[in-house]
């Protein structure tokens, strides 16, 4: 008789309590987690029914544990396989095990830095071309100019000059409305019944397929132009799998793109919007990156080799992800029993890791809630890049880590160049849904 194993875990949240705060927390669960991290430690758990066991953290060596050590043993929940593959398909973001790792291998090198330094010039004219006509001297609200523009760096990047300006408006509207009730699916899974009864379902499904169908006529048109456009959808149609030779089927294309779509513009115009509300309350530091550019400048002309001589732009960049992370959660299931932090969990436990609260954490991080971009700079910056996960971590690290890096860099080297960024606003609101949105971020541009 094989001998039964004695679970256990981290200081538990009552379910009770939980389910008191449950709408609150729908709305926005970050202040809850922090009060329960102040109150239980920097992991704790939550027991749902009789067997099924949650776990939060904010713990850099469950994070490690997870994504790197031992991810071998830990794959994507269902929150993201089952519930954001009904709208956005089975690309890198939704799936798992040996179908994963087949395409993560397939399109890797669409995204080395050598194909990325093809798209710089692409992305700097995109950019140029997306702010030369900002208002200045007037508030203005910030993120819709750096969605519009990140959407726009990512279409001209993947499909240059295949799609037309109203197709590509149509497919940012459908994706930003299958996000928003994706999100409601998930922190509200009570509703599962009245979200299917009411039509809210089939009316996001069919949102869904019609994003397929604006992608699948954009790429049947460049199959058949048989033109050349050095664009990511170039690279994506000439990658073969290794064992067969074959390409994507159609769909599989249409899921891939949808999901850099989504990952590739949102992540950046997040980051984007608050790290220039932080320069607009920071005017020390846009002098910083306004005398490195006009070094590097003075030195090159080539934007690629420019972009490797601002180690002050990116660190403020850095720092401005390590406050407010575009991803700033995730979640795995462990696929077997297993050890963490001395507690033994059962197979199927839900884990999840808050980069959001341990970028914050005390443990790691001296003055926690302050910017400081020095952090990542000479012999603090290895220290820093133990705790930091802008971008994920381990195997399953964002494909498109390079090519957000590449366009933040030179949008916010544009705009500082340009402008002088101000606000008067200290604070900026945030909204996590799949990625961390900021709310009410309005600035000054005036030119410098």
């Amino acid at each position: 008789m094989p001998q039964k194993t004695d679970y256990n875990y981290p200081k538990q949240l009552s379910i009770v309590r939980f389910l008191l705060n449950a709408e609150s927390i729908r709305k926005n669960p970050i202040p809850f987690h922090r009060k329960y991290f102040d109150a239980f430690g920097d992991t704790f758990s939550l027991k749902i029914g009789k067997t099924k066991h949650v776990i939060l953290s904010r713990d850099n060596e469950v994070a490690q544990h997870l994504l790197q050590k031992h991810q071998k043993n830990y794959q994507k929940s269902e929150l993201q396989t089952k519930f954001i593959s009904k709208y956005l398909g089975h690309g890198l973001l939704t799936v798992n095990g040996d179908f994963w790792l087949r395409q993560r291998r397939l399109i890797q090198p669409a995204f080395h830095k050598q194909q990325m330094n093809q798209l710089v010039q692409n992305m700097q004219q995109t950019i140029v071309a997306e702010l030369k006509n900002l208002p200045e001297d007037q508030t203005i609200a910030l993120f819709p100019v750096m969605n519009r523009l990140a959407f726009n760096v990512v279409a001209k990047s993947l499909f240059h000059l295949s799609a037309t300006e109203e197709k590509m408006n149509r497919l940012k509207q459908v994706i930003s409305e299958v996000q928003e009730f994706l999100i409601k699916e998930i922190r509200v899974p009570y509703k599962a019944l009245w979200f299917k009864w009411s039509g809210q379902v089939k009316k996001h499904q069919k949102m869904a397929l019609e994003s397929d169908a604006i992608i699948l006529e954009i790429v049947e048109q460049r199959i058949q132009s048989n033109t050349k456009q050095n664009d990511l959808l170039d690279m994506l149609l000439e990658t073969r799998y290794e064992d067969t030779g074959e390409s994507m089927s159609m769909q599989q294309l249409i899921d891939e793109i949808k999901i850099l779509f989504i990952a590739g513009h949102e992540t950046t115009a997040n980051a984007l919007t608050f790290t220039l509300h932080l320069l607009g309350n920071h005017p020390e530091v846009q002098q910083k990156i306004h005398t490195e550019l006009v070094a590097t400048e003075s030195e090159t002309n080539d934007p690629i080799e420019q972009l490797q001589k601002m180690p002050y732009t990116n660190a403020v960049i850095n720092e401005s992800m390590r406050l407010y992370p575009p991803a700033w959660i995730t979640d795995r299931e462990n696929i077997a029993d297993d050890e963490l932090l001395g507690h033994n969990i059962k197979k199927g436990t839900l884990i999840g890791v808050s980069f959001y609260e341990l970028h914050r954490n005390p443990k790691y991080w001296e003055n926690p809630n302050a910017f400081i971009p020095e952090r990542f700079l000479g012999d603090q910056k290895k220290q820093s890049l133990q705790y930091f996960y802008p971008f994920g971590a381990g195997p399953r690290m964002c494909i498109g880590a390079g090519f957000a890096m590449y366009e933040m860099s030179l949008a916010l080297s544009h705009l500082v160049k340009k402008y002088t960024i101000s606000t008067q606003n200290p604070d900026i609101q945030v909204n996590p849904l799949i990625t961390l949105k900021p709310v009410g971020a309005e600035v000054v541009f005036s030119k410098r």
